[in-house]
């Protein structure tokens, strides 16, 4: 499993944004993911695209983690 660091210098990124920036893929293409149940927020499920994801929360998918970091 690989780690990635995403950082960040507001509040928070909504998931669907954070997935983007992490490189899976279209805003559209980052949407249809969470919304299969494809990405584990924080070890769990997440159907939540505008989900709000601030420093320490954690976006896993097809083995890598996105971690979201203050700048």
């Amino acid at each position: 499993m690989r780690t990635e660091k995403i950082y960040i210098d507001t509040e928070y990124i909504k998931l669907d944004s954070l997935l983007k920036i992490g490189g899976f893929g279209t805003g559209g293409q980052a949407k249809l993911l969470v919304q299969n149940g494809g990405v584990l927020v924080n070890g769990e499920v997440c159907t939540m695209r505008g989900k709000k994801m601030r420093p320490g929360d954690t976006a896993e998918c097809n083995g890598i983690v996105l971690e979201v970091c203050a700048k």
